[in-house]
């Protein structure tokens, strides 16, 4: 496959991608906050637009598990079943924190971003440094 439909094929998918966080409201601070208020004035609809991307997320990945490559031609590289250690717990926690603070995670945050929020450029440059921080500081090259 050429790299042209590649990247064409990458191009659709993020533009999918970001209509269907703009229509499931996951691209509105708001919206989030009310949804992770538990006790609060809670909004329980996100749980709809999460357990439908679940629901997608489990079909593509075991029909990923079947395949050698990837509809583009790239190998298929899964991470392996199973493997939860303290640095997924801890990456998934710091990830909680941020989501319920910010109201924002990585897709709806550029999502934001695109659309002009203020908010959300604070929290893609936090979100960089972040990863920066990581990959300079964390990783096991680095120690």
């Amino acid at each position: 496959m050429s790299a042209l439909i590649r990247h064409l094929l990458a191009l659709a998918s993020g533009l999918l991608f970001g209509l269907g966080l703009i229509v499931g409201g996951m691209s509105d601070p708001a919206k989030v906050k009310g949804f992770l208020d538990l006790f609060g004035a809670w909004d329980p609809s996100l749980a709809l637009v999460m357990g439908g991307a679940v629901a997608v997320g489990l079909i593509a990945f075991a029909r990923a598990a079947r395949r050698e490559r990837a509809w583009t031609g790239e190998a298929m590289e899964l991470p392996p079943p199973g493997r939860i250690d303290g640095q997924l717990l801890l990456g998934g926690l710091l990830f909680g924190v941020g989501w319920g603070i910010a109201g924002f995670c990585p897709g709806p945050a550029l999502v934001a971003l695109g659309a002009g929020s203020e908010s959300a450029l604070i929290f893609v440059a936090s979100m960089l440094a972040g990863m920066w921080f990581h990959d300079r500081f964390l990783t096991p090259e680095s120690l």
